[in-house]
């Protein structure tokens, strides 16, 4: 295999909290990350791990460095934007000097939401979108308990509009966490089917960073979009998450006491979040929104569902980078062969840890695909992202073919 060669004129943005700590164990250093930052401390989690031992743990650790904390349990799966109202109006009398998000991507989310609305107050609405945060917002300081999402170390947070029936995000680097503590042991107790769709969806997060459209290197492009396309950075940290997602995920579902693969998962969402925080993703995002909203499936079941029907419809438009993701996971042969080997490698490990086949399988009717299609078309900042361009007449094919289980050859589409 020919060794790639650097870009002529490389251009990299990367967008990271001002400190990641990684290791088992290390939620220890909790006290010592928040002690700078004041006395009260806001802590977003659900009720399942507010009763842990772990938290108590974490309680404990602040008290020792004489911070208060008060915990609000009542976040929920993807998010609705009643709940992060909720939030705030119960905590807004505590006036917490940071807030911490400990749990999966909602529960992180959640706190980067709170923290914008104690800051610069309502509606939410007004944020959506990209660069409409106006400036810093309360330190969030954000511990996974799953591999997944990315949320620890990205400009994002994503919410279900209860009054759209729709998932939507508010994007802007006001958002990066202050500190991201990543500690594979709070994933230890993380279910089966929860590690499957987490660590798919880190794994589409990374590919579809690596595949982004790469955009000119304007000297003010990353002071114009939250989000830039492909760049060296982003290339180097969506690789790394691709090499431990694949080597790991599986071992993860299937052994979940399995320490390395927890750490090696772990590590990999983290890279997949510091690749896509400045790379953006593209059409598996674009068309899950929609499609989650109508079957009400896990974001990361949806993602990757469609991740292999992405792959081949983008395949003509990015053959170099899907060979390089094959060459990451050891295969071997012509560009053309090893950029074929990844496509069907990623749908042969989705299937391998119960991720869906078709969206017919999640749950979506026949009737429903044209609305799907028009819907992705509105999320315009991930339809530009997508390395081949998008018609409405391509993402209709595109939800057909995922819907039937039909590889298009994407040639026959240019």
């Amino acid at each position: 295999m020919r060794t790639p060669q650097p870009l002529d004129h490389p251009f990299g943005v990367m967008r990271a909290p001002r400190e990641l700590i990684f290791g088992d164990g290390h939620r220890a250093v909790l006290g010592e990350v928040v002690a700078p930052l004041g006395r009260k401390a806001l802590v977003c989690t659900d009720r399942r791990f507010a009763a842990s031992a772990a938290m108590d743990g974490m309680r404990a650790n602040l008290a020792e460095k004489g911070i208060e904390a008060r915990v609000f349990d009542g976040t929920l799966a993807e998010l609705p934007s009643d709940s992060i109202h909720a939030c705030v109006e119960q905590c807004r009398g505590f006036a917490p000097d940071m807030v911490i998000g400990v749990g999966g991507g909602s529960c992180m989310d959640m706190a980067k939401l709170v923290a914008l609305l104690l800051t610069h107050g309502g509606p939410l609405e007004r944020y959506y979108g990209e660069f409409k945060v106006p400036g810093p917002v309360l330190p969030v300081i954000a511990l996974p308990t799953t591999a997944g999402t990315g949320s620890e170390v990205t400009p994002v947070a994503v919410l279900a509009d209860s009054a759209r029936d729709l998932k939507v995000g508010i994007s802007s680097p006001w958002l990066i966490p202050y500190a991201a503590i990543c500690d594979p042991e709070l994933t230890h107790t993380c279910p089966p089917a929860l590690t499957a769709l987490s660590g798919a969806d880190a794994l589409t997060h990374a590919i579809e960073a690596f595949t982004a459209i790469r955009h000119p290197a304007d000297p003010l492009i990353a002071h114009q979009r939250v989000f830039v396309g492909r760049n060296v950075f982003s290339d180097h940290h969506a690789l790394e998450a691709i090499r431990a997602i694949f080597g790991y995920l599986e071992r993860a579902v299937a052994e979940p006491g399995d320490a390395q693969a927890r750490s090696q998962l772990m590590y990999g969402s983290v890279c997949a979040g510091l690749a896509f925080g400045a790379a953006g993703t593209a059409a598996a995002h674009a068309i899950q929104y929609p499609v989650g909203a109508l079957t009400h499936t896990p974001h990361g079941l949806g993602v990757a569902a469609l991740l292999p029907y992405v792959m081949r419809f983008n395949a003509s438009a990015c053959e170099a980078e899907l060979a390089r993701i094959g060459a990451t996971i050891g295969v071997a042969g012509s560009p053309q062969a090893r950029a074929h080997a990844a496509i069907e490698r990623t749908q042969a490990l989705c299937a391998s840890i119960g991720i869906p086949r078709t969206l017919a399988d999640l749950g979506l009717r026949r009737d429903q695909l044209d609305w799907v299609a028009e819907q992705s078309m509105l999320a315009a900042r991930l339809i530009n992202n997508n390395p081949r361009p998008l018609t409405l007449d391509h993402v209709k094919t595109l939800v057909r073919d995922a819907f039937e289980g039909v590889a298009t050859d994407t040639r026959a589409l240019a």
